[in-house]
C-alpha cells in the first residue's frame, strides 16, 4: 500500500503527459478536413498526408529517441520531447501565414518527433511503475487521460477553425480570384492563436518536469552495458517482434477509425458542421473501453483475453460499417473506438514482458510501430479514391488487421526466444 501511494504522484504527472499526447494527436481528425479546404487539396489520399507526416516521425525517430534516453534518462527525455513539440507547434504560424501545405506537414512531423521521444520515455515508465500483471490497468488509466483529451481536441479546434463550416463551403463554391484567396488566407490564419498557445503550454510543462518529483526508474535486470548492445539481441524475442506488427496494425486501424470518420460521414450525407466532431465520438467510445479495462483487468480478465475479445469486436463493428448505410454505418465506425480501446494497453506489456535489460530498445521498436498510423490511412485514402472501391468499402483493410491482433492475443505473445 505504501508503495502504491509512492507511485501516485508520478502517475498523476504521467496522466498530464497522456492528456497532452491525446490532445495533440487527435487534432488531426479536424485538421484533415480543415486543411483540405484551406490548402485546396484534392482527394482523400492527399488529405491523409496529415496523418502520414505526423505518424511517420515515430518510425524515423524512435531508435534515436532510445539513444537520447540512454543519455538523458526518462525524465530528461520527457522534458526534451515537450520542447521539440513546442517547436513544431510554432511552425504552424508561418505555415498559416503562407498557406503552405508542406510547411503544415513539417510542423506535424516535428510535433510527432517530440511525441515519439516523450512516448518512448513514458510508455515503459508506466509499464514498470508497478507489477507487470497490472500494467494494462495502469496504461488504461493513462488511456483515459489520453482519450478524454482526444474527445475535447476536435471539439475545441473545430469550434475555432470550422465554426462556420457549412456556410464557408457554400461561399467558396462561388468565390473566384482574389476574393477566394483572401477568404482562404483568413481561414488558414485561424490556427495561429491555438498553436501559439499550445507552444507556450508545452514549454511550461517542460519547466514543470525539470523541477518535478518524477524518479528515475530502470527495468528489472537492466544494465547500461547490455542496453548499448540491445539493437540486435532484442529482435530474437518473438513476443516483441510479433507485438510490433500487432501494434503497427492496431495504430493504423485506430487512426483510420478516428481520422477518416468525418470524411466518410460526409459521403454518407452528413454536413461538415456535424461531421467535424465525429472523431470525438470515436474517442468517447475508447474512453468507455478504457474504463472497462480499469475495472476488469486483471480482476476478471487477463490482458491477453481482453485483447482477443477486442479483436473480435473490431471485426464485428467493421462488418457492420461495411454492410450498413448512412448513420448506422458511421456509428459502427465510431464504435471501433470501443474495440480499439484495450489494444494498446494489452499489446504493450505482452510485447515487452521478459525483455529485462532490453526494455528501452524494445520500447523504441514498439514506438516505431506507431508508423502504422502513417501508412495505413494512406492505403485507405488510395482505396477510397478508387471509383470501384470508395470510402465505405475501403474499410475492408481493417479486417485482416483485427484478425492478426486476435491471433497475437491467443498465440503470438506466448512465443519466446529459443535457448
Amino acid at each position: 500500500m505504501a508503495n502504491a501511494r509512492g507511485h501516485l504522484i508520478p502517475l498523476l504527472i504521467l496522466g498530464v503527459f497522456y492528456f497532452v499526447f491525446g490532445f495533440v494527436t487527435w487534432l488531426n481528425g479536424t485538421l484533415i478536413p480543415y486543411l483540405k479546404i484551406a490548402c485546396e487539396l484534392e482527394g482523400d489520399l492527399q488529405a491523409n498526408l496529415v496523418a502520414f507526416a505526423f505518424y511517420i516521425s515515430y518510425f524515423v525517430m524512435a531508435l534515436p529517441s532510445a539513444w537520447v534516453l540512454r543519455r538523458t534518462g526518462f525524465r530528461g527525455g520527457m522534458m526534451l520531447g515537450l520542447l521539440v513539440m513546442a517547436a513544431g507547434a510554432l511552425l504552424f504560424i508561418p505555415a498559416a501565414q503562407q498557406r503552405t501545405y508542406g510547411l503544415f506537414l513539417s510542423g506535424l512531423f516535428v510535433i510527432g518527433t517530440g511525441l515519439s521521444l516523450l512516448q518512448t520515455a513514458a510508455n515503459p515508465y508506466v509499464t514498470i511503475l508497478g507489477p507487470m500483471e497490472s500494467a494494462a490497468k495502469r496504461i488504461s488509466i493513462m488511456g483515459v487521460c489520453n482519450k478524454v483529451a482526444g474527445v475535447l481536441a476536435p471539439i475545441v479546434l473545430g469550434a475555432v477553425v470550422l465554426h462556420d463550416a457549412d456556410q464557408l463551403e457554400a461561399k467558396l463554391e462561388v468565390l473566384q480570384g482574389l476574393e477566394r484567396s483572401v477568404t482562404l488566407d483568413e481561414l488558414a490564419g485561424r490556427v495561429v492563436k491555438p498553436y501559439a498557445l499550445m507552444a507556450v503550454a508545452l514549454v511550461g510543462l517542460a519547466v514543470l518536469v525539470r523541477f518535478s518529483a518524477l524518479p528515475e526508474l530502470e527495468a528489472e535486470g537492466a544494465q547500461p552495458s547490455k542496453e548499448l548492445q540491445g539493437g540486435g539481441a532484442v529482435l530474437r524475442h518473438p513476443q516483441l517482434v510479433l507485438g510490433v506488427v500487432a501494434l503497427f496494425l492496431y495504430v493504423g486501424a485506430e487512426v483510420i477509425a478516428g481520422d477518416t470518420i468525418g470524411r466518410f460521414a460526409q459521403t454518407q450525407g452528413m454536413p461538415l458542421s456535424e461531421a467535424k466532431h465525429l472523431t470525438s465520438y470515436t474517442l468517447a467510445a475508447m474512453v468507455i473501453g478504457y474504463f472497462l479495462g480499469i475495472i476488469a483487468i486483471p480482476r476478471w480478465i487477463d490482458q491477453a483475453r481482453a485483447l482477443a475479445w477486442s479483436a473480435v469486436a473490431g471485426v464485428l463493428f467493421t462488418g457492420a460499417a461495411l454492410l450498413l448505410d448512412g448513420e448506422a454505418s458511421v456509428t459502427a465506425i465510431a464504435l471501433l473506438g470501443l474495440a480499439n480501446a484495450l489494444m494498446w494497453p494489452a499489446i504493450w506489456p505482452l510485447a515487452i514482458d521478459g525483455l529485462g535489460s532490453l526494455t528501452k530498445v524494445g520500447s523504441a521498436l514498439l514506438i516505431m510501430a506507431i508508423a502504422g498510423g502513417a501508412v495505413m490511412p494512406l492505403v485507405y485514402g488510395a482505396l477510397a479514391d478508387m471509383d470501384a472501391v470508395g470510402n465505405q468499402q475501403a474499410y475492408w483493410i481493417l479486417v485482416p488487421c483485427y484478425l492478426f491482433i486476435g491471433w497475437y492475443a491467443l498465440q503470438g505473445h506466448r512465443r519466446r526466444a529459443q535457448a
